[in-house]
């Protein structure tokens, strides 16, 4: 494996954690950044840079970072999120991927890609959805903005600085990990 095919997996596992916490943000700044030449994609997904897909990858995440401030509408975008952050971690890690074989490509895809995206997903989903229940919902706004500024800036960290994005999935899986264990009911010891 080359350096360059290294970089394209930790850019694609960053985008996807990325897309844990906004669907179309990772999305757009991947399209950003290949119409701006900051980035290649494979040949089959090229089209991404365009100004089409600029546009619509623009106006898709505004639309998804508002949504996530309607009361009620937050806690329905994420019943239907978790599946689309599976496929959008999936279609982002395939994108980058370098100098792979097709199959390698996309069980990496599905595997780190799709999994990454689905898995921070759901506990954003269960932060928020712990957030409703024990705030009432008011503070689920900070929830939200939380989540977006991680995902501009794990998007920006990936594009610009791949190896730092690996780090730093790493760490949210280790504060994932350490709230799922705070959390948790103790459960009683067998004897």
């Amino acid at each position: 494996m080359t350096t360059e095919t290294i970089i394209s997996v930790f850019l694609g596992i960053g985008l996807a954690a990325s897309v844990g916490f906004r669907v179309f943000l990772p999305l757009f700044a991947l399209s950003l950044a290949t119409y701006f030449g900051k980035w290649g994609l494979n040949e089959s997904w090229l089209w991404i840079g365009s100004s089409a897909a600029v546009i619509t990858l623009g106006i898709a995440t505004l639309v998804e970072i508002v949504a996530y401030y309607i009361p009620v509408v937050d806690n329905a975008l994420d019943t239907i999120a978790i599946p689309l952050a599976t496929i959008a971690g999936t279609a982002v890690m395939v994108s980058t991927v370098a100098d792979l074989s097709p199959v390698i490509t996309w069980a990496l895809a599905i595997i780190a890609g799709g999994g990454t995206a689905a898995a921070v997903k759901s506990s954003t989903s269960a932060t928020r959805l712990g957030s409703t229940v024990s705030t009432a919902g008011f503070a689920n706004p900070i929830v939200s903005t939380i989540e977006t500024a991680t995902s501009i800036v794990m998007s920006i960290i990936s594009i610009f600085l791949p190896i730092l994005a690996i780090i730093l999935v790493v760490l949210i899986f280790y504060f994932i990990y350490r709230l799922y264990k705070k959390i948790r009911p103790n459960q009683p010891k067998s004897s």
